[in-house]
């Protein structure tokens, strides 16, 4: 007999679902798909519509609900994620690229638009000693002072628009006319306001001036060895001459004469050489018995006569120094060579300032 009974390991044929059922497949689409379409930007997207027999290619766009009731997630369409990447791409292309050129034209270039401010004047891509004497050279003046025994010339710097100007007091001592020629080429005459032959500084005022330009007076306290610095004034009578270089010392001891003749050329000419005294030599001739001391900056800016009462600059535009005194070998007879040498002086600006109210109220004559 027989046995039709199953034996164990062996399976039962599996029956297909009919087409169309559940297969794990989705259906056919009822109509034939659509042509793929190529963007500008090379892509190529699928369109597609809702669901199945809208467009959609075959494949798996839409999922049937498997038999027996269960659930599967809803696989998205490849149309829909190529859309979707398209469109980001484009975000990114468009939105992203005019953010970048947004934020590059809200941002300058530090390299290109380098501005150095000096005071009285902003100079772009220049600055440097150029914005420095446009700023300051209006406030510089040459002064001449003539007395019965000669002449001198020398430099002042103005301090008020109403035309106080401080000088050296050499520069002016024994007097009996002054006057004042402007950066401009103007000339008005001066009087004198105060002396203090013990700081060798003088204040004169013009006559009927008014709206002129004062310098800024810096703080020599804080000026260092190896600043680099500009001098501004008159040497030899060549108005607003500007020449540069550093401050090699501080607190020099420079004796000058308080003798009010020193400084005067004679009837016939000459140079009128300011004699001072530093580090144990004489310098321009015999400084005389009536001196007095004081503290300096050194310079090795070039400085000549006419120098003299002039200004020594910071790269701020700021006066720092009066400058006083000067060695030239040309003074030196026994020299072939002339011009500066490169050792100049100057009164520390704090110095002018702690005399100010002195000079206002007529000055001091004494050699403290």
């Amino acid at each position: 007999m027989t046995e039709n009974t199953p034996r164990t390991g062996d399976h039962e044929p599996q029956q297909q679902p009919p087409y169309g059922a559940w297969s794990g497949y989705p259906a056919p689409p009822t109509h034939r798909p659509q042509d793929p379409v190529t963007t500008p930007s090379g892509i190529t997207v699928w369109p597609g519509g809702g669901g199945a027999g809208h467009g959609h290619p075959a494949g798996p766009a839409a999922v049937p609900t498997p038999p027996g009731g269960g659930h599967r997630k809803r696989r998205v369409p490849r149309s829909a994620l190529l859309i979707a990447a398209v469109a980001a791409v484009s975000a990114l292309v468009g939105g992203g690229t005019a953010a970048l050129v947004t934020s590059a034209a809200e941002k300058p270039d530090a390299a290109t638009t380098t501005t150095t401010t000096v005071v009285g004047a902003t100079s772009s891509k220049t600055g440097g000693v150029a914005a420095v004497a446009a700023a300051v050279s209006p406030s510089i003046v040459e002064i001449s002072a003539t007395s019965g025994s000669g002449q001198s010339t020398g430099s002042g710097v103005i301090i008020t628009s109403g035309g106080e100007i401080i000088t050296n007091n050499h520069v002016i001592s024994g007097a009996d006319t002054i006057k004042v020629t402007f950066s401009d080429g103007s000339k008005k005459s001066a009087t004198v306001v105060g002396t203090d032959r013990g700081k060798d500084l003088a204040l004169i005022k013009v006559s009927g001036a008014s709206g002129l330009r004062p310098a800024t007076l810096g703080d020599s306290s804080g000026v260092r060895v190896g600043d680099q610095v500009v001098a501004i004034g008159s040497p030899e009578g060549l108005t607003g001459t500007v020449t540069s270089g550093i401050v090699s010392a501080l607190d020099r001891d420079v004796t000058v004469s308080t003798d009010e003749s020193q400084g005067q050329q004679t009837p016939g000419g000459g140079r009128g050489q300011w004699p001072f005294e530093f580090g144990g030599g004489q310098y321009n001739g015999d400084v005389g018995s009536s001196t007095t001391t004081y503290k300096a900056i050194q310079t090795d800016a070039s400085l000549n006569p006419g120098n003299s009462g002039g200004a020594l600059i910071n790269m701020k535009g700021q006066i720092i120094g009066i400058n006083s005194a000067m060695y030239s070998s040309a003074s030196d007879q026994s020299s072939s060579s002339a011009g500066s040498i490169g050792l100049g002086f100057s009164i520390p600006i704090n110095t002018v300032k702690a005399d100010l109210d002195s000079l206002r109220a007529g000055g001091s004559d004494s050699n403290a």
